[in-house]
């Protein structure tokens, strides 16, 4: 979990310590589905609340009042009246962490950072904010609270070991706006067994996947069940970290789905390897898991072995992919270039996969050596480290020096498949792909029939008949190929996605003539 947190003095005029934990503005970006928002849905909504502040608000002493703003669904009050001030954030938040903390720093609060990317390289933050708190939040924030009361807080604290889960408290979602996101983080385990050279969740997390209680995971579900909340976005670093722990919680998702006649529709991420198992994958169709996030990062066998991938290695990556299809679970996924092993055919290979594969929501990314990854540490040693600068949106820079390219050819390379990606041609292919596999209608199916006209009139006025006719071409065939409502629904989502995705790289990439046509 990432925050900052800005101090103030002790309490004042009896009143409880006010705490106010802000969420900074993300860019838009693929994940924003901003087109989407605002043509289709209607509903401007961010993907996800700032579960981890509410961690922090449940941590925090029991008489302090304390808010949370998430300015990705409200404006940030400058003024607010508060003792402390919370900004959480990833890396890709850093220049707007340092807007926030500055402001409230000068107004002479005194400001804690902490949080996954401090926990990364706390240095960055020294002399930004007062206070410094690393790694996991469940032990080092009461002691911060504590020493803050007594006037003496601390300008580091750094969690030495591993939380207990089972201790860990319920997020206070009662001071999130649920209503404003398209779903809601719920956390069962943290850690990740794998050894993924690039990845910090090692790092921070540990290899050892804890877990929380089922009686901790039924009292969150109960209230949001009562909230009215539908979906669900299991945050887990990888779900399947302990297959035997998630096998249990499928069952139990199972049996508290009957028990509640409840219609909670599950995400999560995992890794590939989840195909391999059966039973496993019975329980997540049983448990109503709508779609999975696959780090599957490239079809290039030398780069998974290099950056020691090794759950990706166990078999052919489509034949399992059209198994979690066969379950009705959809696939959103996420690809690197610029591995070691990559030269300039594998932008074209990376194409060719994510065309097979059927998977619209794909993320290609640059690799990226974050601190303390061993990644980080190997390219450090050669000399392979470049400044990084800043990065757009969609991440088009990277610190990392490419081996069998140059590093102009790795960035040309990724805006053309961003473009050949979003081409109308190929969410055709895509979905022939994928519907000749899948078995379920996905979320899209289960609206009204009414909200489904409108969704599909939307798309058609706001972006099918925009693209022209060859996108129009190329929805009716698909509309035509998969006869029937119920598919009509999948195609309808995905369409959505994909037209959300173009306008990302129209204007990131087509717009600065980024493409090569």
């Amino acid at each position: 979990m990432m925050f900052i947190i800005s101090v103030g003095l002790p309490i004042r005029d009896n009143k409880p310590m006010r705490l106010v934990l802000i969420n900074p503005r993300l860019a838009d970006s693929f994940w924003s589905f901003t087109w989407e928002n605002i043509y289709v849905t209607r509903q401007d909504k961010a993907v996800l609340p700032p579960m981890g502040l509410a961690i922090i608000a449940a941590l925090s002493p029991k008489d302090w009042d304390v808010v949370i703003i998430d300015e990705n669904v409200d404006e940030i009050d400058w003024d607010i009246e508060a003792d402390l001030v919370g900004v959480c954030g990833m890396n890709v938040q850093w220049a707007r962490q340092c807007e926030i903390v500055r402001h409230f720093r000068n107004r002479g609060i005194h400001t804690v950072v902490g949080g996954a990317y401090a926990s990364l390289v706390p240095e960055l933050y020294s002399e930004l904010a007062d206070t410094i708190v690393a790694g996991e939040a469940e032990k080092t924030w009461p002691q911060f609270c504590a020493d803050f009361e007594k006037g003496r807080p601390l300008k580091f604290y750094q969690e030495s070991g591993e939380v207990d889960l089972t201790a860990s408290p319920q997020p206070r979602y009662e001071l999130l706006k649920l209503d404003r996101y398209r779903m809601v983080g719920v956390q069962f385990s943290r850690g990740c067994p794998y050894v993924c050279e690039f990845c910090e969740i090692i790092v921070v997390q540990g290899r050892k996947p804890r877990t929380k209680t089922m009686e901790q995971v039924e009292r969150e579900l109960d209230l949001l069940r009562k909230t009215g909340v539908k979906d669900i976005f299991f945050v887990d670093d990888n779900f399947i970290g302990s297959r035997k722990d998630a096998k249990k919680l499928l069952s139990f998702l199972s049996d508290y789905q009957r028990a509640h006649h409840s219609d909670f529709r599950f995400g999560t991420q995992c890794s590939i390897n989840m195909a391999a198992d059966d039973e496993l994958m019975g329980l997540f169709q049983s448990a109503n898991f709508e779609w999975v996030f696959l780090g599957i990062e490239t079809p290039n066998i030398e780069s998974l072995k290099e950056a020691r991938k090794t759950q990706n290695l166990g078999g052919d990556l489509i034949s399992a992919i059209q198994k979690i299809y066969a379950h009705g679970i959809d696939i959103y996924a996420g690809f690197i270039v610029g591995f070691d092993s990559d030269d300039k055919t594998i932008f074209d290979r990376q194409f060719d996969f994510i065309v097979q594969s059927g998977i619209v929501l794909s993320l290609v990314g640059l690799l990226a050596a974050l601190p303390r990854t061993p990644l980080y540490e190997r390219l450090q040693k050669a000399g392979r480290l470049r400044d990084l600068g800043g990065t757009d949106s969609i991440g088009l820079a990277t610190n990392v020096t490419p081996l069998r390219m140059t590093y102009e050819e790795l960035i040309e390379g990724t805006k053309n498949l961003f473009c050949r990606l979003v081409e109308d041609k190929t969410v055709y292919r895509r979905l022939v792909f994928k519907l000749r596999h899948f078995k379920k209608t996905g979320a899209f199916g289960r609206l009204s029939l009414r909200t489904k006209l409108a969704y599909g009139l939307r798309l058609l006025r706001y972006g099918i008949l925009p693209g022209g006719m060859k996108r129009l071409y190329y929805f009716a065939l698909c509309m035509l190929r998969e006869p029937g409502p119920r598919r009509w629904s999948v195609v309808i989502e995905d369409w959505m996605t994909a037209i959300s995705f173009e306008t990302v790289v129209n204007r990131t990439i087509r717009g600065s003539k980024g493409c090569v046509d």
